[in-house]
């Protein structure tokens, strides 16, 4: 955007003379004047970009569209309200970005009302905020419009192409109330917490089920596919039947690592409060094994002494086993980060402190928005790689070789 002389140095005039805030942000202060002119001139170089020639240039004869002069439009932002000229064009089919069509603010008010919702706080809530930390009058319709943008954006974020290959995937659902055909049923929010090559966090999605299972469980990673994901190093789990099977189908040479606290939990709900304490000390020498064959003559002992009284959890260890000592293949490092759930159970906390003064949520939509706008707040925290992955991208890059590498770019 190019301002004349004239325009600068009336601009540096106006500057010049400020001596107050009023002078500076008020109806006819400098910088609604510089922002005015900013925006009318970017708006006229889109126009210009969009017909194909500069104003007054004799390549537009005959071109089948032509500028057809400006519309006025208020537009509020933190500082109050600007009144810029729009230039419109004879086929209305000029959309500009700099402004949308339909867009009545500027800045990052809309990001203040959608942070403002993210917390829960109400319209009129909102509404009394702004008007009194930035003098505007705000309308509970355009409050509601802003927040419902959410929903959009939401979807886009949900359906965006993901990397070709993630190391690690951490599968997990928490459950709420929600209001579903006049009956309160409880629904589980899927989660997918991914470590990509570069060893980022990245959630990979949400999605609202009836209850947990693996036939959903099915659906969602299938969806990963569609997506773009190609490979799962080491997809980490809970106890769920049928999941690891769920996972294979789709990705037949993905590690499956069951969380140990999970199976720890299962294992002790059947342990009577006598005998808690020193189960708890022998069952864990099995897990904190330096290799898998010392893990599994650790489980011989605990089969040896508790095996006759708590058949059933131990037979569960048994069973599972494949998938229980996954960890055991990996250096330390790797171990500490997979062998539970831990990452995305730390992600389902934040989301529980965000919703915990919702007790039942109205319907089906409402939930994965209040989620969305955690997780959308808790990533901006997301800027470093995990602990160690330099090391343990090295560890990967020998354990997986092609498979970890051909994705690095």
């Amino acid at each position: 955007m190019d301002l004349t002389p004239e325009a600068i140095e009336q601009l540096k005039a106006d500057l010049s003379k400020a001596k107050t805030y009023e002078d500076l942000m008020g109806p006819d202060g400098a910088i609604k004047k510089l922002m005015k002119n900013a925006l009318e001139g970017m708006l006229d170089a889109e126009l210009s970009e969009h017909l194909g020639y500069q104003k007054h240039s004799p390549a537009g004869k005959n071109t089948g569209n032509s500028r057809n002069g400006k519309t006025k439009k208020r537009l509020k932002n933190d500082n109050g309200e600007i009144e810029i000229k729009v230039p419109r064009d004879r086929n209305s089919d000029f959309d500009p970005l700099v402004v949308k069509k339909y867009d009545r603010t500027l800045g990052p008010i809309e990001d203040k009302i959608i942070s403002m919702y993210a917390k829960e706080m109400t319209t009129r809530d909102i509404q009394s905020h702004i008007e009194e930390i930035y003098g505007l009058q705000v309308s509970p319709t355009l409050v509601s419009n802003i927040t419902e943008k959410i929903v959009s954006i939401a979807a886009t974020w949900q359906n965006r192409p993901l990397e070709s290959s993630y190391p690690v995937v951490f599968f997990d659902a928490i459950h709420y109330k929600i209001r579903d055909g006049g009956k309160v049923v409880s629904k589980a929010a899927y989660t997918c917490l991914g470590i990509d090559v570069n060893g980022q966090k990245d959630l990979l999605g949400l999605w609202i089920g009836e209850s947990e299972g693996a036939n959903f469980w099915l659906g969602v990673i299938t969806e990963l596919r569609n997506r773009g994901v190609e490979d799962i190093l080491i997809a980490c789990i809970d106890g769920l039947k049928g999941f690891p099977e769920a996972i294979n189908t789709i990705y037949p040479n993905t590690e499956i690592q069951l969380c140990l606290i999970h199976v720890m939990r299962n294992t002790l709900r059947y342990i009577a409060t006598k005998d808690y304490k020193e189960f708890v000390k022998d069952i864990k020498k099995v897990y904190s094994a330096p290799t898998e064959q010392a893990g599994l003559l650790e489980l011989e002992n605990v089969e040896q002494k508790w095996g006759k009284k708590y058949p059933l959890p131990l037979k569960s260890w048994r069973q599972n086993w494949t998938n229980i000592a996954t960890f055991f293949k990996y250096p330390e490092e790797i171990r500490k980060m997979i062998y539970t759930t831990n990452a995305v159970e730390a992600l389902h906390r934040q989301f529980r402190k965000v919703t915990k003064s919702k007790s039942l949520f109205p319907n089906d939509d409402a939930l994965p928005k209040m989620l969305y706008l955690a997780y959308r707040d808790l990533s901006k925290k997301w800027v470093m790689p995990i602990r160690n992955w330099a090391f343990i991208a090295s560890q990967l890059s020998i354990i997986f070789d092609e498979r970890f590498c051909k994705f690095i770019k």
